[in-house]
């Protein structure tokens, strides 16, 4: 009787949907594997990097959209750069996918993205410093981990320190390690003109940590894409609801039926709560009255002991 419904059972047969972290990595990889074979097989890696990496020169043509694409580019000769960009998302979306959800993970990736390397492009833009192109996820990873700290400051996680000796840390520790040290190349060898040592991006490291305080500070609690009312029509707004709910609910606790179902006989325990499971068929089961819930957690405790 209840569980011949299939909207009673515990398990429903489902097709499990690919994360947004899934494809974020098979797009990282896709890219990296597109460089290769432009490398390798046709000897043009260098002018398809420049279409897709972000550079100066070709911000200035009007080409905007290596602003995204770059994070999907990653050093060919050099296989750390993309292994650990992909690792660093992977443990980090893994842990902030749930937290924060799959359509703001995306929007916050594509979004750190952009503002490193916009404050990437400011810092070369002038002063004979207009060279160079930028590759790599690791401004959207520095983003991704600075949310992390900020969500889980204490929480003791262990590293392999050079993929061989474990180290125990806290993110908090981690962050401001990696801002200190992304301030220090900063500072001391971009602002300066200076090719900073193993080609890293600092100011685009500044620019996704940056996104990732202001996205913990400002915008986590809040709802994206709704206009925001003033203080006195959100009051008017509560209080009509508050009135439509409390009357709504005074007009079906008034018009809903008093039950009095005998446990003891199972035929009209049985017509009482198929006419319940009719009515959740057809109106949902928000439709039900408290009382007929209750009727239904009983009758389900009743039969289950039979």
């Amino acid at each position: 009787m209840l569980y011949d419904r299939p909207y009673m059972r515990d398990s429903y047969p489902s097709a499990r949907k690919t994360s947004a972290l899934v494809w974020l990595i098979a797009a990282i990889i896709s890219g990296f594997v597109l460089q290769l074979v432009f490398s390798r097989w046709f000897g043009i890696d260098r002018t398809f990097t420049q279409l897709f990496a972000l550079s100066p020169a070709g911000f200035k043509s009007g080409q905007v959209w290596p602003l995204l694409s770059y994070s999907f580019l990653h050093a060919p000769e050099n296989l750390l750069h993309i292994v650990g960009n992909l690792l660093g998302l992977y443990f980090l979306g893994r842990e902030l996918l749930p937290v924060i959800g799959e359509r703001r993970f995306v929007i916050f990736y594509a979004a750190a993205s952009m503002i490193g390397g916009l404050l990437w492009l400011a810092t070369h833009w002038i002063g004979g410093r207009n060279y160079g192109l930028l590759i790599g996820a690791s401004a959207s990873v520095y983003g991704l981990l600075t949310i992390f700290a900020c969500f889980y400051p204490n929480r003791r996680i262990t590293l392999l320190l050079f993929f061989v000796f474990p180290v125990s840390l806290k993110p908090k520790h981690i962050a401001w390690a990696a801002l200190g040290l992304s301030a220090c190349g900063f500072l001391f060898y971009e602002i300066m003109g200076a090719a900073s040592p193993f080609g890293i991006a600092h100011s685009a490291h500044l620019g996704g940590m940056l996104s990732g305080w202001l996205y913990y500070r400002y915008l986590h609690e809040r709802n994206w894409g709704r206009l925001e009312l003033p203080k006195w029509a959100r009051r008017r707004a509560a209080a009509s609801k508050t009135t439509a709910s409390t009357s709504k609910r005074a007009t079906a606790a008034a018009a809903a039926p008093k039950y009095r179902v005998n446990l003891s006989e199972p035929t009209n325990l049985r017509a009482e709560v198929d006419r319940i499971l009719d009515k959740i068929n057809a109106q949902g089961f928000g439709a039900l009255t408290d009382e007929e819930k209750r009727l239904l957690d009983t009758a389900k405790d009743h039969l289950s002991q039979r």
